[in-house]
């Protein structure tokens, strides 16, 4: 895959790369994509929980019950 950039975009990404210690433009192509994908899936993630409704309260006999849990799971 080719990408053409304006000049003012090209300076930047070769000074990104020369800071930021990637051994070429692709490389720091690559990890923008790969932080987009996390971006994308965090927010995924974020959307289903926030359409899940509402979920338990978490006050000390949650987290009691939950340590409880680890417990066992850890003694099983």
């Amino acid at each position: 895959m080719n990408i053409s950039l304006p000049e003012t975009l090209k300076e930047f990404v070769d000074g990104q790369v020369v800071e930021r210690g990637y051994g070429t433009s692709s490389e720091y192509v690559r990890e923008l994509i790969r932080k987009e994908q996390d971006r994308q899936h965090l927010r995924g993630l974020l959307l289903t929980g926030a359409s899940s409704g509402v979920g338990e309260v978490a006050d000390e006999a949650y987290f009691e019950a939950l340590r409880q849990r680890v417990r066992h799971a850890k003694s099983a």
